[in-house]
């Protein structure tokens, strides 16, 4: 099903790459998104929708000194974040905390709460303890991964173990596994890496080229999705994971991102630079042992899978994210900076 956008717009002043769930935030749906300005004073955003969800508004601006790479909330603490930045000749990371009376203040001002300063190469993401309250977090630069223990009330971090992946591995991203704390998969150019935080040590890895994103499904253990430049979406079970359960078309140019819903299982959203969002249904029964009765069949239900493709936008599509409190709401960040907020509610009874 094609067709445009019906969404909730906002504009940001400047380019814009990277947004987050507010999954704390348990009395609005709302989301973090930050600027990425190589001249200017960039900005992170505080976005909430109103409870009619009818407008998207501003409820924070905050001033950031460097262009951010990377954003995510702290999954249970509203005011607290991460960010991966850039200073034009090399990259940073820190932990950052919106001032508590924000809203009464003039120009409120972020407070960085840690630097997480152990790395030399070039950092790509910041994950969060996956479910919980914890205060392990975990950073990756092209070689290496570092485990952290955060101490919020003294304003440190430090380093509790870490391992480098080689020289002959370029690290870009991961996602950290919700069914297991002591799992985590980083994605690279040549593969899919999982790495045992236990023993800080890499145990398996899928043979993939050029793989942009990676989730792990909330809801299913061992379900692991890929985002990969020309090759679409693929669908991973871990337990046998020489090939793919099943395989999405994916976007008509590069697949960027790919986010698994929170709450409804084998919902899929998938991002790219083909300036598209799309909505995909893989079912349970599709990614099990059983096999199609007939090719008739199987081709009918690889049709069935796109349920709708968002096209209203005018570039790249690089930032996505779920509400955690609303499932059924999604943002979207495309690179001109503008954020739209869909609602997937049509589509659910079809599930």
């Amino acid at each position: 099903m094609q067709g445009g956008s019906s969404g909730i717009g906002y504009g940001l002043k400047y380019q814009a790459r990277c947004i987050s769930d507010v999954k704390a935030d348990t009395d609005y749906t709302s989301f973090l998104t930050g600027t990425l300005s190589l001249k200017e004073e960039n900005e992170v955003h505080l976005l909430r929708l109103t409870s009619g969800g009818s407008e998207l508004i501003c409820e924070g601006l905050f001033s950031h000194p460097n262009e951010i790479w990377d954003l995510s909330s702290c999954p249970f603490d509203q005011r607290i974040f991460s960010t991966v930045f850039s200073t034009g000749e090399s990259f940073g990371a820190a932990i950052w905390q919106i001032p508590e009376l924000y809203g009464q203040l003039n120009s409120p001002q972020l407070e960085r709460v840690a630097s997480l300063d152990a790395h030399v190469g070039k950092i790509n993401c910041v994950l969060w303890w996956p479910s919980g309250r914890c205060d392990k977090l975990i950073s990756m630069d092209e070689q290496n991964i570092f485990l952290w223990s955060l101490d919020s009330s003294n304003k440190s971090a430090e380093v509790i173990s870490k391992d480098s992946a080689g020289m002959l591995h370029s690290l870009s991203g991961g996602a950290w596994d919700p069914h297991d704390v002591n799992a985590v998969a980083a994605t690279g150019e040549s593969s899919v890496q999982f790495w045992d935080l236990r023993t800080m040590k890499k145990v398996n890895s899928i043979e993939r080229a050029h793989v942009r994103g990676v989730d792990y499904n909330p809801k299913r253990e061992h379900i692991l999705i890929t985002a990969e430049d020309e090759s679409g979406i693929h669908v991973w079970d871990l337990r046998k994971a020489k090939t793919p359960v099943q395989e999405l078309p994916g976007h008509t140019h590069w697949t960027w991102a790919v986010k698994c819903n929170p709450e409804y299982d084998g919902l899929i959203l998938s991002a790219g630079t083909d300036s598209a969002v799309n909505l995909w249904y893989a079912s349970a029964s599709s990614t099990n042992d059983k096999a199609p009765e007939s090719p008739v069949e199987s081709t009918r239900q690889r049709v069935n899978l796109l349920l709708n493709s968002y096209t209203d936008y005018e570039d790249s599509v690089y930032g996505l994210a779920w509400s955690s409190r609303e499932p059924w709401v999604f943002a979207s960040l495309s690179y001109d900076g503008r954020v739209v907020i869909e609602s997937v509610k049509p589509f659910l009874p079809r599930l």
